[in-house]
Formats: structure tokens, sequence, C-alpha cells
């Protein structure tokens, strides 16, 4: 008679372990996220996310021939951000889906920062203008300006 007693003292120690953990947990107010002490305007993505300085960036949301990669900031305030990359681009030739990815070194500047429609409190940056170093995509211009999704 001995052994149900015991599993049961073990069953119902384990019960009070579990019922403090869950206490302990359920009382303790979650932690805020960190945020920036300033909000800045944000970037948004293709898949309509906030990005603050990202690293990539998809310039070509419906074909993906177009993108920033290695993206170093060296501004970002709340009128204007700044930095450098590689805008990789497939020349399509002789089609896109045959195309061959080139990359050109760039200057990134966004800019005209105004209320995000789907979180009117978040700015967002609603013009991104690159600046190619040296060597361009064909048909580009030395500077290229699109206006950003809104």
């Amino acid at each position: 008679m001995r052994r149900p007693v015991v599993g049961t003292a073990i069953g119902l120690g384990a019960a009070l372990l579990l019922t403090a953990g869950m206490t302990t947990a359920s009382a303790t107010p979650p932690t805020p996220t960190a945020s920036r002490a300033v909000q800045h305007p944000v970037l948004v993505d293709c898949l309509w996310h906030q990005r603050f300085r990202p690293t990539d960036f998809m310039l070509a949301c419906g074909d993906g021939n177009s993108l920033l990669t290695g993206m170093r900031w060296t501004q970002w305030n709340d009128s204007t951000a700044v930095g450098h990359g590689v805008n990789v681009v497939n020349d399509c030739k002789p089609y896109c889906a045959a195309g061959t990815f080139r990359k050109y070194p760039v200057t990134v500047r966004l800019d005209r920062p105004t209320a995000w429609t789907k979180h009117p409190n978040v700015q967002q940056f609603t013009r991104l203008s690159l600046n190619y170093d040296a060597a361009k995509p064909a048909g580009y211009t030395q500077v290229m300006n699109y206006p950003l999704w809104n």
C-alpha cells in the first residue's frame, strides 16, 4: 500500500511545481519590447513590414529582378536616410527567366516621409533614389528615382 502513496506524493509534488512555475510566469508582467527612443521613418517592404536600416531590400516586388544588398546606412533621421550597397539587377537577356544578375555599387537615398496608410502613427519614406557609383544597368540613368508604395 505504500506504492500508491509514494506515487500520489510524487504526482502532487510535480503538480505543485508546475503550478508554482505557471503562477510565477503569469504573475510577471511582460517585458516591453525595446523601442527606439526616437521614432524615425521606416522603409516598407514587399510584405508590408516596417524596416529600419535594412541590409537587403527588394525593389522589384513583382518579379524579384532588382534587389539592394549589403546596405550600410550612414544616415537615418526624420527626413532622410542615406546608405551604400549593391543593386543586383537581372539584365533579362535574352529574356528575364534566362537573364544574368549583375551587380552595381550604389548610393541610396530615402526621403519624403509621410504617414503610412496601414499605420498612420508611423512615418514611412515614400521615395527611393539610386545613384550608380560607376557602371549602371542598360537603359538606366545615373540617378534613378522610385516612388515607394504606401
